[in-house]
């Protein structure tokens, strides 16, 4: 039994395309899915928050990857005191 909703040979196919795939196109791939992953995190965020300004903006960005000691060392910012 899988897990996965995408069916057994499309899932091959998916497979053998990124065995086939450079380094390059590898890390490309990665790239623009973590920046896919960022802009729906950002529109939560504004959702949530609403109007906020770029710095806070990216703060709390920030704070869904970083852990909380480096948010306060880095920035200044705790997210358990702003919310995240």
């Amino acid at each position: 039994m899988s897990l996965s909703d995408t069916h057994d040979h499309a899932m091959d196919v998916l497979i053998e395309g990124y065995r086939h795939m450079t380094p390059a196109q590898k890390f490309r791939r990665v790239s623009e899915l973590n920046r896919s992953i960022q802009q729906l995190a950002l529109a939560r965020i504004r959702e949530q928050y609403g109007k906020i300004s770029d710095r806070e903006l990216k703060l709390r960005l920030a704070s869904l990857w970083l852990d909380r000691e480096t948010m306060i060392k880095a920035f200044s910012w705790d997210p358990e005191k702003e919310g995240y």
